[in-house]
């Protein structure tokens, strides 16, 4: 694969709107007082983020997808740790598509 030059500045810019996204919302938190609606939505943000990655995924996706969500499902239910649960559907989905073609 040869790199694409002509995509940097779009790199460039979804990096910048990335970093930009982070200081917007680390800026103004310092001046908000976090009560306990506020802390349960910032330990939610996540998985809404998560959902918001996966469903469309699965919903579109085929065997692959599929097999690699229901791997996901009991690593989260045992060890309760979020990266490894994504970490280890990924890994099945990367085996499926590769096993399967």
């Amino acid at each position: 694969m040869t790199p694409r030059l002509e995509l940097l500045p779009l790199l460039f810019a979804v990096t910048l709107s990335s970093f930009a996204c982070r200081v917007g919302g680390f800026r103004p938190m310092r001046f908000v007082e976090v009560t306990s609606p506020i802390q349960a939505a910032l330990r939610a943000a996540p998985l809404a983020v998560m959902v918001g990655i996966v469903v469309p995924a699965a919903v579109r996706g085929a065997t692959a997808e599929w097999l690699g969500l229901a791997a996901t499902i009991p690593v989260m239910r045992v060890p309760h740790r979020d990266l490894v649960a994504a970490l280890a559907g990924v890994a099945t989905v990367a085996v499926c598509r590769l096993a399967f073609g």
